[in-house]
């Protein structure tokens, strides 16, 4: 009789033990962002940091040279497209802080609920010595009616007091654990907060940026005689592109009938290349400020698109050019096949790839102000049996296929 209290006490311990063991062993997700991957993105906005830093010495070299007026655009193209890169991964940045702070904050939540649970096992220890009276380990040795009774004794006080030691052991390693993550909590939001500035800064340069770019665009136009040789050099850049895009179209109509197939092609009409129906140039006679730029507009342009709206494959058929250009800027061109070829220009960022075959509807890039450019707006062209034509539906019987409910800008009429 005298065994019971302290047998019963050494069988709750046990129970207490499991359940303890249970609650350290509870299973929490994966991490779904870890601070590796933020790091990375830090690693490279110093990168970019460092390539919009180099572009800069190279366009304060050339600030005072109006010669090299178009060479200072292309520089500021690719500035603009670094510093819009920087944007994406802040972006980034800030994503994944929010992400990594929501686990902090459910991972802290875990640590404090085993906390108090631990806690809590540790007052029923207590509670359950209470209980039971004091418990005087020598007495209870003592009480052995042999050798081999004495040892099992022993060891059930050793592992009592191993038991004890070891809640207060958990409690101290749980304190130890809610406190570093708090700590790596609040870093986290604070570094989330100073992404968040660093955003809003680099949005504001890059609205600078594009308004120098505009600005240069709109002196050169302005000044013709000043800048008459690079205006001719833009316009000859211009029709060295276009013979270049008829000889690729006739290159890669000889290829697929080399290799017995014909081209993929939309034998139907244009869609829009962008949501816009706003057309602020067309092909033809235009002046420009100063009685400057193409007296003979080989595209359309389409106006109220911004720097992040899409631009669509007009017609399905395979990209055969997709680069940069001191007139076009970032621009892509898809041959249709039959000589017939669609251009689009002033990107801000293209997406399709030579080779690539495009469906029509496709997205091939997003709009911008590249290039011989003043504004964010789609140059559009289409080239049919290797000449340039008007893509708009125009007279008193409109063409079917062609480009159709625009409004003209400056007129207020629609067609």
């Amino acid at each position: 009789m005298r065994k019971k209290p302290f047998f019963h006490m050494v069988r709750l311990l046990c129970c207490l033990a499991l359940v303890c063991s249970l609650i350290g062993t509870e299973l929490t997700p994966a991490l779904a962002v870890t601070q590796t991957e933020i790091n990375n993105l830090k690693d490279d906005a110093g990168d970019l940091k460092k390539q919009v830093k180099e572009l800069e010495k190279k366009l304060d070299a050339l600030r005072d040279d109006r010669s090299a007026a178009m060479q200072r655009k292309n520089l500021l193209d690719e500035k603009i497209s670094a510093t819009s890169q920087q944007i994406t991964n802040v972006e980034e940045q800030i994503a994944k802080y929010a992400e990594l702070i929501a686990q902090s904050e459910a991972d802290l939540a875990d640590a404090e609920a085993r906390e108090e649970a631990q806690y809590e096992l540790f007052c029923q220890r207590v509670r359950a010595m209470e209980e039971q009276g004091t418990v005087n380990y020598w007495t209870f040795l003592f009480r052995a009616v042999s050798f081999s009774d004495l040892l099992d004794r022993l060891d059930a006080i050793n592992e009592i007091m191993a038991y004890d030691q070891g809640v207060i052991n958990d409690l101290k390693t749980l304190q130890t654990e809610i406190s570093e993550k708090k700590a790596g909590l609040e870093t986290n939001k604070a570094d989330s907060e100073a992404a968040k500035a660093e955003l809003v800064s680099i949005k504001s340069s890059l609205n600078t940026q594009r308004s120098e770019a505009n600005q240069l665009i709109e002196q050169i136009r302005a000044n013709e005689a000043e800048y008459k040789d690079t205006i001719e050099d833009l316009e000859a850049e211009e029709e060295r592109i276009q013979a270049e895009i008829v000889r690729k179209s006739k290159e890669l109509a000889a290829q697929l009938a080399a290799q017995g197939k014909d081209q993929k092609s939309n034998p139907g009409g244009y869609i829009w290349p962008v949501d816009s129906r706003y057309i602020t140039s067309t092909v033809g006679g235009r002046t420009s400020p100063g009685g400057v730029g193409s007296t003979n507009h080989k595209g359309t342009d389409i106006g109220r698109v911004g720097y992040t709206s899409s631009i669509y494959a007009s017609k399905a058929g395979t990209v055969i050019v997709s680069e940069y250009s001191r007139s076009y800027g970032h621009y892509v061109v898809i041959s249709h096949g039959s000589g017939n070829t669609t251009l689009y220009a002033h990107m801000s960022k293209r997406i399709a790839t030579v080779g690539q075959y495009v469906n029509q509807g496709t997205v091939i890039g997003i709009t911008g102000s590249t290039g011989n450019s003043t504004g964010p707006h789609l140059h559009f062209e289409i080239t049919e049996n290797g000449t340039r034509i008007n893509p708009l539906s125009h007279g008193a019987k409109p063409q079917k296929g062609y480009l159709s409910g625009y409004t003209l800008s400056g007129t207020g009429v629609s067609k």
